[in-house]
């Protein structure tokens, strides 16, 4: 059964919405990740249900990444964007990649947890990350997460993306789809993503040009693990891509989702109860969807949870 409730909510809209959401009380707008990966064909569907089941909304879908989404909800560019737990955690307290805190963001729900995956071309000569000093490389554009587990990586082998440059190499801030092309015509050596398995991009340059993936040793997952409190263990298990011939080790991390704080409770109440009513419906757009739980909904919540979310959550009885 379908959820409608009226809103009488008085969040200011922008003037540059005015047209699209004249007829609306509010306009939710999404930050979800690049196309080529899954939380932009998710993201659209969520925003696409909530608005055919909540009353008095207007949606939008944006590309994203973990980083920038979690400053484009706490500086109300959008009001609720896809992150990681430990990348929300750091938003929050004003750690790692973020200058100063950003103290609006709160917990709206946990996802998937997504893996770093780092593949070359199948006839390059690269085979650890040790060999990457100089190389062509595209982690990720610069406020996303993947970009932040390549830094943490490499900087376990004492290498940085300066040295690469200065070695001679390059590092492309790009798109999947811009370094799925990038690796076809041969300008970069290796590419890298934090994202869920099997990704469309690495299943694409499997086809074409062929890829290997690199792994990671346990020393130094051990080692990075210890250094990022919130990166989890991964794990590549032998088959979910064609040239993953035995389980190797990554890293890993938990997907969640944040609003903002300033979101009314009866909004993000009545987000919360259609988002988990409709999970049979995201798992339509992508496979990876049938590993989100409601049990799971709080797991790795590092950051308040919103209090409308929390109520939903209460009733749902899904405990913290």
């Amino acid at each position: 059964m379908q959820l409608k409730h009226s809103l009488a909510i008085g969040v200011a809209v922008s003037s540059l919405f005015c047209a699209t959401a004249h007829s609306a009380d509010t306009f939710v707008r999404m930050v979800s990740g690049p196309s080529g990966g899954s939380w932009y064909p998710l993201g659209a569907k969520i925003v696409q249900v909530f608005e055919d089941n909540i009353d008095g909304i207007s949606t939008s879908n944006t590309s994203g990444g973990g980083i920038s989404n979690v400053l484009a909800v706490n500086g109300g560019d959008a009001e609720i964007g896809w992150s990681y737990a430990h990348t929300s955690f750091n938003g929050y307290s004003g750690k790692g990649k973020f200058d100063k805190a950003q103290p609006d963001v709160r917990h709206f729900a946990t996802l998937y947890p997504a893996m770093f995956q780092v593949a070359v071309r199948k006839d390059s000569e690269i085979n650890t990350f040790a060999d990457m000093k100089a190389a062509n490389i595209s982690p990720g554009k610069a406020k996303w997460t993947g970009t932040a587990f390549a830094e943490s990586i490499l900087s376990a082998y004492d290498i940085s993306f300066d040295g690469i440059r200065g070695g001679g190499g390059t590092v492309h801030h790009v798109s999947y789809t811009e370094s799925v092309a990038l690796m076809k015509d041969g300008h970069i050596d290796v590419f890298m993503a934090a994202t869920s398995m099997p990704q469309a991009s690495f299943l694409e340059l499997e086809h074409s040009p062929g890829i290997r993936f690199i792994g990671l040793p346990d020393d130094k997952l051990n080692e990075i693990l210890d250094a990022n409190p919130g990166y989890i263990t991964g794990l590549m298990p032998k088959g979910v891509y064609e040239s993953i011939e035995e389980d190797t080790n990554t890293l890993g991390i938990v997907t969640n989702m944040v609003v903002h704080k300033d979101l009314s409770d009866e909004l993000v109440y009545n987000m919360c109860k259609v988002f988990w009513e409709n999970h049979a419906t995201f798992a339509e757009v992508k496979g990876i969807w049938n590993s989100v739980k409601l049990d799971d909904a709080l797991n790795g919540a590092a950051i308040p949870v919103h209090p409308g979310a929390q109520k939903c959550y209460d009733e749902l009885g899904v405990k913290g």
